[in-house]
């Protein structure tokens, strides 16, 4: 192939990732749409010997029948594999038809970190069952996924500040550490939503499906933590080495370094106060959303709105 038709079935692989993954975000919708149906049905008429209402009903064999929010819970982790191939695809044929690693714009940026978020919540699902965050992964997966669109350029070589293999070092430890963040931060989320929720007496069909709250605070802290040590190493190791082969200097408070720092002090903070002052709950849910703002506003907002050395991103 070409490098024009590596570019070409690049944009093919991405928007066809894009759209399974909506598609995917839709399943997990209409399984929290199904939970609520069956915990509304009376369970009340029995049907050979099992309650018409209840969530599974029986068949002509005595065999339970799966309810449809399972149903529609495997068929949204089908989807989302289904999707992270494709954008997988999309990201190495791009890195073919720029001959380059694909991530030196916003548009590439977004494309491999959703990639590689995507990969990992497959992979913790794999191992933990986390299927529970599964539409607030890819709906957020679907947000990134459109601001990256929004910021679409054809493929071509890097700017020469770019020409480092620390570049590669750099960015993919930040992007593994985003992930893990997004995780952290999906926990929390579900964290504050449920404990509100227990507190209230109330606490309804789609937040009872999720773990304990304990469960929740452990998996924040256990991602946060792995994440952090990546941070640490991606944003303010590596990337004052390839800043010093760069532009000569390891760190001169440009807008991006300035905002990976405060980003890195929020979740230091977490962990700090996790560790030393037995901090859990609340409080540690509270910050560790501010710490997922922070690398948000890092990752995106300092180069669309703050210009500076990384404004070449764009």
């Amino acid at each position: 192939m070409t490098l024009a038709e590596y570019a070409e079935f690049s944009n093919y692989a991405v928007a066809s990732g894009t759209l399974v993954l909506a598609l995917a975000f839709l399943a997990h919708l209409a399984e929290l749409l199904f939970v609520r149906q069956e915990a509304v049905v009376p369970a009340t008429a029995s049907v050979g010997g099992a309650s018409q209402g209840s969530v599974a009903v029986a068949d002509e064999d005595d065999d339970e029948v799966e309810p449809r929010s399972a149903v529609l819970s495997r068929v949204g982790i089908a989807l989302t594999i289904v999707a992270t191939g494709l954008l997988v695809a999309g990201v190495v044929t791009r890195a073919l038809a720029s001959t380059r690693v694909p991530w030196g714009n916003m548009y590439e940026f977004g494309l491999t970190g959703v990639s590689i978020a995507l990969v990992v919540y497959l992979v913790l699902v794999r191992i933990t069952a986390i299927q529970w965050i599964g539409p607030l992964v890819t709906g957020f997966g679907l947000a990134i996924l459109g601001l990256a669109w929004s910021a679409y350029v054809p493929a071509g070589p890097l700017v020469p500040a770019l020409h480092s293999y620390w570049l590669v070092i750099h960015v993919a430890a930040v992007m593994i550490a985003g992930a893990l963040f997004l995780v952290g931060a999906s926990a929390s989320l579900l964290y504050l939503l449920k404990e509100r929720a227990e507190n209230k007496g109330h606490v309804g069909p789609i937040l009872s499906r999720v773990p304990t709250i304990a469960t929740m605070d452990r998996l924040a802290y256990r991602t946060h933590a792995v994440g952090f040590v990546l941070w640490t190493f991606g944003a303010l190791i590596a990337g004052p080495i390839w800043a010093h082969y760069a532009w000569g200097r390891y760190w001169g408070w440009d807008p991006k370094e300035v905002w990976a720092f405060i980003t890195w002090v929020v979740y230091a903070g977490y962990l700090h106060a996790r560790a030393t002052a037995g901090w859990k709950g609340r409080g540690a849910a509270i910050i560790a959303l501010a710490g997922f703002a922070t690398f948000l506003f890092s990752y995106y907002g300092v180069n669309i709105f703050v210009p500076g050395l990384h404004s070449y991103a764009k």
